[in-house]
């Protein structure tokens, strides 16, 4: 059995002692404004109902993000303070979480258990940074546009340790290098982010004026933004299976090994993550990587096994050039016929992207048929190659990644 990433025990530890801590005192003093907690909870419980599962977003669930952060920032309500503390918004944000993920949980939709430790902890780390000093009159002073902008100071901080919440697990769970997962965590705040942020604190606002209707009202634009972000995820998601489906045509016509472009994506994208690169490179890399072999259509007798890597260098340009112009009469990002048509040429020469795809490329080939000790002989005989055919740091990079996966390519088909 695998031990649990040390770092993911801590985090996981930490937000269930904040969680049973705070729902025990809850329990033992009772609930301050019930009617305020309950309408909260009703929002927070809605939001995580309509979480967004099946797109690769920073936050799963925003409309239940800003009611819970919204929470942890009330003051008052229809002008009368409030006096709920730190343990009580944990409280009634983890029952409503959890209430509202019981459908994903049975569905088995998403890491269920990192998503409420995020909730946790972040919704406790704002509530302790407010609830505290408010309770002792230390904001009766700032009135109008200063609480408005203290309320922002303090979800962009939330915001921030958020983000490295999240960077944390997914290096946990992932292996990947913690600095580039974190700056796409950076990166994602300015889009639904920024949203969840702006909204959590126009919600304390009104409702410390207007009341719990507001809660409704203000709710309704981070609900068509996520509809907006939930249609853009769409053509998204369209886009690349037709990507996809291009890449199957030289499998189709009988050019490459079935599975063989998928397998180079795959690998060339945790390569990538490896080496740093950003969410956008990320997606270029993986798109050239699946139509990397594309310009073998344009040939008259096959590449026996669809084999490149044993060509001469004169005719791996050429089809690499023949793929550069297929992919750009695709309609296809530009981008990625850049790194299509240069991936034979001179390594020093190269994009990182098509270095990683060329050498990608070749250890899937050399590995696929040479059985139990083709991984490592492959990847010794790219070790070699590294003076002059691979860029020595694609090759060390691959090497961490396939010793991740106990030197495993994956299966084809």
């Amino acid at each position: 059995m695998t031990s649990r990433p040390p770092l993911l025990v801590l985090i996981h530890t930490c937000a269930g002692l904040l969680a049973a801590g705070s729902l025990a005192v809850t329990l033992w003093t009772g609930l301050e404004e019930r009617s305020t907690a309950l309408a909260f909870g009703v929002l927070i419980t809605v939001g995580e109902l309509d979480r967004w599962t099946g797109a690769r977003v920073r936050e799963a669930a925003p409309l239940g993000a800003a009611g819970a952060l919204s929470y942890a920032l009330l003051g008052e309500d229809a002008g009368q303070p409030t006096h709920h503390g730190v343990t009580q918004v944990v409280a009634v944000v983890l029952a409503a979480a959890l209430l509202g993920s019981v459908p994903h949980i049975a569905r088995g939709q998403g890491p269920v258990l990192d998503h409420l430790a995020r909730r946790v902890l972040t919704v406790g780390f704002a509530a302790v940074c407010f609830q505290p000093l408010y309770n002792r009159g230390a904001f009766e002073q700032w009135r109008g546009p200063a609480y408005a902008l203290l309320l922002l100071a303090l979800l962009a901080l939330t915001a921030l340790c958020d983000a490295v919440l999240a960077a944390a697990l997914a290096r946990s769970r992932t292996g990947w290098p913690f600095g580039p997962l974190l700056r796409d965590e950076l990166h994602a705040l300015l889009g639904i982010g920024s949203a969840v942020c702006a909204t959590g604190a126009v919600m304390a606002l009104a409702v410390a004026v207007v009341g719990l209707w507001a809660l409704p009202v203000f709710s309704l634009p981070l609900l068509l933004t996520q509809l907006s972000f939930k249609r853009y995820a769409a053509v998204r998601t369209t886009y690349r299976q037709t990507i996809t489906s291009l890449a199957r045509a030289t499998e189709i016509a009988g050019y490459t090994p079935a599975g063989h472009a998928r397998r180079v994506a795959t690998l060339s994208r945790a390569v990538g993550r490896d080496l740093g690169l950003t969410r956008p490179e990320l997606t270029v890399l993986e798109y050239a990587a699946l139509m990397h072999d594309i310009g073998q259509l344009s040939l008259v007798d096959p590449v026996p096994a669809g084999a490149t890597a044993v060509l001469p260098a004169a005719e791996q340009r050429r089809i690499a050039l023949l793929g550069g112009a297929v992919v750009r009469q695709t309609g296809v990002d530009a981008a990625v016929a850049v790194v299509v048509e240069r991936q034979a040429d001179p390594y020093r020469e190269q994009p990182l992207a098509a270095r990683i795809v060329r050498a990608v490329n070749a250890y899937e080939e050399k590995a696929r048929d040479a059985g139990p000790g083709g991984p490592l002989t492959a990847l010794e005989e790219l070790r070699l190659a590294t003076a002059g055919d691979y860029a020595p740091e694609v090759v060390e990079a691959l090497a961490r990644v396939l010793a991740r996966d106990c030197l495993t390519v994956p299966a084809a088909g």
